[in-house]
């Protein structure tokens, strides 16, 4: 059983996984050295109990997924690489398998997001069901990193005559290494073996005997035909002398193989029967002369695989058996005088040679092993190696192992601080450890390069991480670790606020910059923090699509082109989910309510529109880009599944109400961000708040205290929205409360709560449109804080013109028809708009062109054409840029006085502006 947490390590975990967007809760007196940094604290996943509503409904289907999915599935790939019995779980495939993208070099990182998504939904539910599965895994992963730090054991199973084989699971990297003299330059040979291949790959070796690849005799299981190959060389592949078989063997089934090779002929033998005979084969054993090195199931062509399946005996003879001979092994077993391997151990890595000659093999790794007892992967640490002397990407040799190792890591910390695992803890010290060791001794410039490395150097928010674990941990060589992954040219150039993102993989580089966050906390280094802010900057808004995404193909753009971008591959899902949690890091120091406006913006939006509406215990259904491009289709499977998109997903869809609450440093205010139904249990005051709202199909909520029955003096900071232009109030058990409240801030209600005061926030919704940086005739629809995607097959722009019907506030509500019993739902010119953040399969239009062909004002046309100005903005877009307007005759002065520069400026012909002028002053209005 795991060991509970110590008073000091509960301390420290609280605050710090709050900080992360993870499952603790951090209080004043309970904050660390880093959270004494910050101006407001977090409260936990526990403390924030979601109310029925939009966010409950949509964690409920991920929940399905996070009590359904077999764990063992995501284990598999960790027991195989270290040659651990895998229980007959399949992979996952995707991203996380072998046959995956770039050959399965991200597997793992899946398991760590899996680990984070089961310790929110603990903390946030209590469901002991996810608590019994972080305590599976982390046993688990405990006992992989064990097996890793010794030499690999007999994986024993059922060989072909009934007694004991060694099994090699797919991904173990793992062979038999034979003694030298193994064929004692015999002039005449028999190698026979029993094999049951477990999979399809080509040129996996039965057996490999060489130098290089110049020098050999190998017999793969399957070549690039699909049948099994025999070969012997003394001049490299072209020069070799082979024989091939006419079938393939069958898979999870015994086959005997058998080779002979005497008086210049050789056989291939497949269940006691000649398949292939060369009578011109001229090389043995014997013209090769003594070999370096002698393999089962290992190759020396590096890119060959590692044979898959099992070995149920190996024997070589000193002369060509007869053909009476080999059919007698089918059934008897006969020992090779040369060599014999009946595989009969069961555990340890020592094979004995049952020959005579005391030729022992032993089972090894191709990679030798772990450099350091902490390491913990579900791959060989080789990628780690090649890294360090890559100058180039490469993701089919190296994929971002670091980024693998942050998922590994964060997920591990999360189950710790979940359930007080202290195994975790102590698996996730230990990889702290082991990459200390590598990272530590490497020149500055060999991690710079790295570092600046696409795709294979990415290393995702491992910089995060690892300052969390060095709280926890107190390691001095922990916080040195994190400093490491410095990236000096970006932070250089982004705490100078020289924008360098054009040409930058997004998801790369976001990441980063939480964790310099995090390293300013643990440093006080201003560089790190400036760098933050200033790269939040460039993003928001230069780069940011209307949902609240950003990136096309993955990588960011020039400054300020978003019409420019539009695609089938924009806004990756990833780039939402770290912007929040940038955001979310970046608030903790100054309360900008640009930060929380954008939070709003992309989760209500992007973020809830990723995860498609359907449970499915199999799969997340979460999207990896969201197309914005007209007629696009959301694909909520992409990619062969598993990938860094759908990880990331599962974790938002638990940890939904992790931003709607913060508390001032000194508890003197609450932070209200986010308008979602919950409950707020805020212990170190000692009472409740909890909101009721629909929102956004409800314009407001209503938020009442709750607790002991004792008096608490606080502020309450209530978020206006920065769309909020139309009214912002406020009321206290039913009296209005005096003041202005500007879109963009906080309006602060001070006084001593009680339990059953109630507040209540009115915000109106205006319908309104965003128009792209570079091309103001594209726009995006939103009602309040909800974009409306039109759901149209078309892949053409929709044109669409609003401003004939507009109220006097700017509303564009009254040119919209809503659809009825269908909250949110509006059409246009025929065509329904909808809430982005409903997950369906609809083809869909994030975005439309503005088609206003003349002037019309309150349903009147005034005949005159829409003029277009240099910019790209039209005579409308800068009449409605004034709004809201007090009343009619504050309108017609607008247009008065728009229509008089448009003609000063040749744009507009003055009889035009005037009658333009007459029926803006004859129309009727709105409010």
């Amino acid at each position: 059983m795991p060991q509970p947490l110590s008073r000091r390590t509960l301390l420290q975990v609280t605050a710090l996984v709050a900080a992360a967007g993870g499952t603790g809760a951090a209080t004043g007196a309970e904050a660390t050295a880093a959270a004494a940094a910050w101006t407001v604290q977090p409260f936990g996943l526990g403390d924030v109990t979601l109310r029925p509503g939009l966010f409950a409904d949509k964690r409920a289907l991920m929940l399905d997924h996070a009590r359904g999915y077999d764990v063992n599935r995501l284990l598999q790939v960790f027991r195989a690489n270290a040659g651990l019995d895998t229980g007959g779980a399949v992979a996952p495939g995707g991203w996380e398998g072998l046959d995956g993208e770039a050959n399965g070099n991200l597997r793992g990182h899946y398991t760590g997001h899996f680990l984070t998504m089961l310790a929110q939904a603990y903390a946030s539910t209590g469901e002991e069901v996810f608590g019994a599965r972080i305590r599976t895994m982390v046993g688990a992963l405990a006992e992989v990193r064990e097996a890793l730090r010794h030499e690999p054991s007999v994986l024993s199973t059922t060989g072909p005559l009934g007694g004991p084989a060694v099994e090699n699971e797919r991904g173990s990297h793992q062979y038999v290494d034979l003694p030298a003299g193994v064929l004692q330059n015999a002039s005449a040979v028999t190698l026979a073996a029993w094999v049951r291949p477990g999979h399809e790959d080509a040129w996996a070796r039965v057996f490999d005997f060489g130098d290089d690849t110049t020098r050999y005799l190998y017999l793969a299981a399957r070549n690039a035909n699909g049948v099994p190959r025999f070969a012997i060389t003394t001049g490299g592949a072209g020069a070799e002398q082979g024989l091939d078989g006419t079938a393939p063997l069958p898979l999870d089934r015994w086959s005997h193989l058998a080779v002979t090779i005497a008086d210049g002929t050789g056989t291939l033998y497949v269940d006691g029967t000649a398949v292939a005979r060369d009578p011109a084969m001229s090389l043995t054993p014997a013209a090769l002369g003594p070999l370096a090195q002698h393999w089962l199931g290992r190759s020396h062509y590096p890119a060959d695989p590692v044979f898959a399946g099992a070995l149920g005996g190996f024997d070589v003879w000193s002369r060509a058996l007869g053909a009476d001979e080999l059919a007698a092994l089918q059934h008897v077993p006969a020992t090779g005088d040369l060599v014999s391997y009946s595989f009969g151990e069961t555990t340890g890595s020592v094979l004995a040679d049952g020959s005579g000659r005391g030729l022992d093999a032993a089972l090894r790794r191709t990679w030798g092993g772990p450099s350091h007892p902490g390491f913990l992967a579900a791959y060989p640490e080789t990628q780690f190696i090649l890294l360090e002397s890559m100058t180039g990407s490469d993701y089919t040799k190296v994929w971002a192992p670091y980024y693998t190792a942050h998922k590994i890591l964060r997920g591990l910390l999360d189950a710790h601080t979940a359930t007080g695992d202290e195994r975790a803890l102590d698996l996730a010290s230990g990889m702290g450890d082991w990459m200390y060791s590598r990272l530590s001794v490497l020149p500055a410039a060999t991690l710079q390069r790295m570092w600046g490395i696409f795709s294979s150097g990415e290393f995702g928010g491992i910089v995060e991480a690892v300052c969390d674990l060095h709280e926890l941990t107190g390691k001095a060589e922990h916080l040195a670790l994190a400093r490491l992954f410095d990236l000096d040219s970006l932070i250089d150039a982004c705490a100078a606020n020289t924008d360098t993102l054009n040409g930058l993989h997004a998801n790369q580089h976001i990441p980063i910059f939480t964790g310099l966050v995090r390293l300013y906390d643990a440093t006080g280094e201003e560089r790190y923090l400036t760098a933050a802010k200033n790269f939040w900057g460039m993003v928001v808004p230069h780069r940011t699509y209307g949902i609240g995404g950003t990136s096309t193909a993955e990588f960011w753009k020039a400054r300020d082109v978003i019409a420019g971008t539009v695609g089938a591959t924009t806004a990756e899902t990833c780039c939402a989910y770290n912007m929040l949690k940038l955001s979310r890091a970046l608030f903790l120091h100054e309360q900008d309510p640009a930060y929380m406006d954008y939070y709003e913006r992309a989760l209500y939006n992007q973020v809830l529109g990723s995860k498609q509406d359907r449970a499915d215990a199999e799969k997340p259904l979460v999207t990896y880009f969201v197309g914005l491009t007209p007629g696009h289709v959301r694909d909520y499977t992409p990619k062969q599944g598993t990938t860094c998109c759908e990880g990331t997903g599962m974790e938002s869809a638990t940890k939904y109400q992790d931003s709607v609450y913060f508390a001032a440093a000194d508890g003197s205010a609450l932070y209200v961000n986010l308008y979602s139904p919950s409950t707020l249990t805020w212990a170190e005051r000692g009472i409740t708040v909890e909101q009721r709202t629909a929102y956004p199909r409800e314009q407001g909520s209503t938020l009442t205290v709750g607790g002991s029955g004792r008096a608490v003096p606080f502020e309450l900071r209530l978020r206006v929205p920065g769309w909020a232009t139309a009214g912002f109030r406020v009321t206290v058990n039913g009296r209005a409360v005096p003041g202005t409240a500007v879109p963009g801030s906080y309006f602060g209600v001070a006084r001593t709560w009680r339990p059953g005061d109630t507040v209540r926030v009115s915000i109106p919704f205006r319908l309104r449109v965003e128009r792209t940086l570079d091309d103001p005739s594209v726009r995006a629809l939103f009602y309040g804080p909800v974009n409306l995607v039109g759901r149209n097959a078309s892949t053409e722009w929709l044109e669409l013109g609003l401003y004939g019907n507009a109220g006097l506030s700017g509303d564009l509500l009254p040119s919209v028809t809503p659809v009825p019993d269908a909250p949110l739902h509006f059409t246009v010119s025929g065509t329904e708009f909808a809430p982005f953040y409903e997950g369906t399969e609809d083809p869909g239009h994030a975005y439309f062109r503005r088609s206003e062909p003349t002037v019309v004002f309150g349903g009147l046309d005034s005949g005159v054409a829409d003029p277009v100005g240099p910019d790209g903005g039209s005579l409308l877009d800068a009449v409605w840029a004034g709004a809201p307007f007090r009343d009619k005759a504050a309108l017609v002065t607008r247009v008065r006085s728009v229509v008089d520069t448009w003609v000063a400026r040749g744009l507009l012909d003055g009889p035009a502006g005037d009658r333009v002028v007459a029926t803006a002053r004859k129309a009727s209005y709105a409010r």
